[in-house]
């Protein structure tokens, strides 16, 4: 015999269905709330800001969107000497593998590099050249020579010049091993570091000859690559007015002017930045850092 049924409830689920309906419907809000807070919290720990997930630098983003700088490997140990960088001005960022040959600071604007010391007799001189026309430079140390003369390198830094990391020794590193590399450039470091009291934010590779495991090592230790577009071979000695002749026919807006303070005779270097440095200042150029 058929049981009787309310026609108003036909086609509407029993007590018991309607009670595990009810679970169900809880069950999802509380993921659904569950979820939501989950996600602010990875947001706040991330600036507060949700990427999809093909945004820029995100999973899924093209090649050309990510990040070049290759991430460091696995179980890598940053140095005890890796302490926080005096903050110059914010450095630029550059494909991994390409360093700077110029700077972007307005029309008429470039930067002077000077490598190789400290020297105890001619970066005095070259700091003396450089208060008296108000131009702020970029010293690259090689960190022998800081060592030896932590005074001197402790001057440059007091001048507010800039001051670049030039290895130890002032060896080709792309002659060298990986594990070569990061000895020169973090016994450079530690060096500089303890005469000037600043840890350089650049790198200056000798003889501008570079390899992957250099840029790895910048890339990792975040170390802007700096190289030059203005070379007049002072080094080797060709004479003041070539120095000079050199120098002025070649700079151009973002030039990067490369010169020495060390590894030998640097008397023609002096000389000639008496020169062309006023030069320069009278045609409208003005100097920064890079």
């Amino acid at each position: 015999m058929q049981a009787d049924r309310d026609p108003r409830r036909a086609g509407r689920p029993g007590d018991g269905e309607r009670l595990r309906v009810s679970r169900r419907r809880v069950l999802v809000a509380g993921g659904a709330v569950l979820l939501t807070t989950t996600i602010a919290a990875i947001a706040s720990e991330h600036g507060g800001q949700q990427r999809p997930p093909n945004a820029a630098g995100g999973r899924g983003a093209p090649p050309a969107a990510r990040d070049s700088h290759p991430a460091p490997e696995p179980g890598h140990q940053r140095l005890a000497h890796r302490a926080a960088r005096p903050a110059q001005h914010e450095q630029p960022r550059l494909p991994y593998g390409h360093p700077m040959y110029d700077v972007n600071d307005g029309p008429k604007t470039v930067a002077l590099t000077i490598d190789d010391g400290p020297s105890p007799v001619y970066t005095p001189q070259v700091l003396q050249v450089l208060h008296r026309y108000g131009v702020t430079a970029s010293f690259s140390m090689v960190g022998r020579n800081a060592a030896a003369y932590p005074g001197v390198a402790g001057e440059v830094a007091a001048a507010g010049h800039m001051i670049v990391n030039h290895t130890w020794n002032h060896y080709d590193l792309a002659r060298m091993t990986a594990v070569g590399v990061q000895d020169e450039i973090a016994r450079a470091a530690d060096a500089i570091h303890a005469a000037t009291g600043q840890l350089p934010n650049m790198f200056r590779a000798p003889y501008g000859f570079w390899s992957p495991a250099v840029f790895t090592y910048c890339a990792r230790e975040r170390l802007t690559p700096l190289a030059w577009s203005v070379d007049p071979r002072d080094w080797s000695r060709p004479g003041v007015r070539a120095i000079v002749r050199t120098i002025t026919k070649n700079t151009r807006t973002g030039s990067i002017i490369l010169e020495h303070d060390g590894g030998g005779n640097r008397s023609q270097t002096v000389a000639a930045l008496k020169i062309w440095l006023p030069q320069l200042l009278d045609a409208g150029y003005r100097f920064t850092t890079p």
